[in-house]
C-alpha cells in the first residue's frame, strides 16, 4: 500500500485513526501517510448539505484573507498536533498534513482521489443522537468511497 488517508478531526477520533493506522502498519508504515482536516465554516449546517454549492463557494471566497481563516488555519494545526505525534513516534516518517474546506463527506473522498490514497482510515466515535442530529459523516464516506475504509474507534 502506497498512500494511506488519515482523516482528523475531533480529539478522541483523530487519535482512533492513528492508532489504527499504526496497529495496521505496524511491521511496515506505507510510504505515505496524508493526515486530512476538514475546515467547516458556519457550523455542520453550513457545510452539511444545508449551504447549496454556491453558497459555500460565496462562503469559501469571504473567508480568504480574513481574520477568521486564521482561526481555522490553527485549529487544522491543533488537530494535526496528536494524531502527527502519535505516527511519528511508530515510525511513520513521510507525514503529510492536508487542509481542506467544505463538506467533511465530499472533502475527504476529494482528498483521497487528489492523493492517491489505497484506503482511508475515519473515526466513529460520534454519539447516536450527534449523528442523528447532524448526519453521519462516516456512513457518507463508507458509502461513497472508491477504496476500503476503515473505521476506527
Amino acid at each position: 500500500m502506497k498512500c494511506v488517508l488519515v482523516a482528523v478531526g475531533g480529539a478522541k477520533g483523530s487519535l482512533a485513526c492513528a492508532s489504527a493506522c499504526a496497529r495496521l502498519f505496524a511491521e511496515q508504515p506505507p510510504p505515505s501517510v496524508v493526515l486530512l482536516f476538514v475546515m467547516q465554516y458556519g457550523g455542520p449546517a453550513a457545510a452539511d448539505g444545508v449551504t447549496n454549492d454556491a453558497e459555500l463557494a460565496e462562503l469559501r471566497e469571504t473567508l480568504e484573507g480574513s481574520p477568521q481563516l486564521e482561526v481555522l488555519k490553527a485549529k487544522a494545526e491543533a488537530a494535526f498536533a496528536a494524531p502527527r505525534k502519535f505516527l511519528e513516534e511508530h515510525g511513520f516518517h513521510d507525514l503529510r498534513t492536508v487542509t481542506r474546506i467544505g463538506r467533511p463527506a465530499e472533502e475527504i473522498l476529494a482528498g483521497a482521489m487528489e492523493y492517491g490514497a489505497e484506503l482511508i482510515i475515519i473515526g466513529n466515535t460520534r454519539s447516536l443522537l450527534d449523528k442523528l442530529m447532524l448526519g453521519n459523516v462516516v456512513q457518507q464516506v463508507a458509502k461513497a468511497a472508491l477504496v476500503p475504509v476503515l473505521l476506527a474507534r
